[in-house]
């Protein structure tokens, strides 16, 4: 179910703050990707899921953009399952032709 502006209301505060962060991050192409990533999935997310969310996030916007578009590999002390749903998101066939407007 995707996350839009009335449904936020709804969610907990963690989840609001996550949803925020991941739709803010400073760079526009980290705020589609992530922000993309985590608006449809927030609401089911588990406790630890949300933890791996919010590692991930913790690390540097340059950093993230490098890894999710594929310019730079990820790193093995950050890799993990997190990342790397979050970076199949972003180098699904459809999300990048929603992300560029194609239908």
């Amino acid at each position: 179910m995707a996350v839009d502006i009335s449904d936020l209301a709804t969610l907990d505060p963690r989840r609001r703050r996550i949803y925020y962060r991941a739709t803010h991050r400073g760079t526009h192409e980290t705020d589609i990707l992530i922000g993309g990533f985590v608006a449809p999935r927030l609401a089911g997310m588990t406790d630890a899921e949300l933890d791996a969310l919010e590692a991930v996030m913790d690390l540097p916007d340059a950093d993230l953009a490098d890894w999710l578009s594929g310019r730079r590999p990820v790193p093995t002390e950050v890799d993990g399952p997190m990342i790397r749903a979050i970076i199949a998101d972003a180098n699904d066939p459809a999300r990048q032709a929603a992300i560029r407007g194609v239908r």
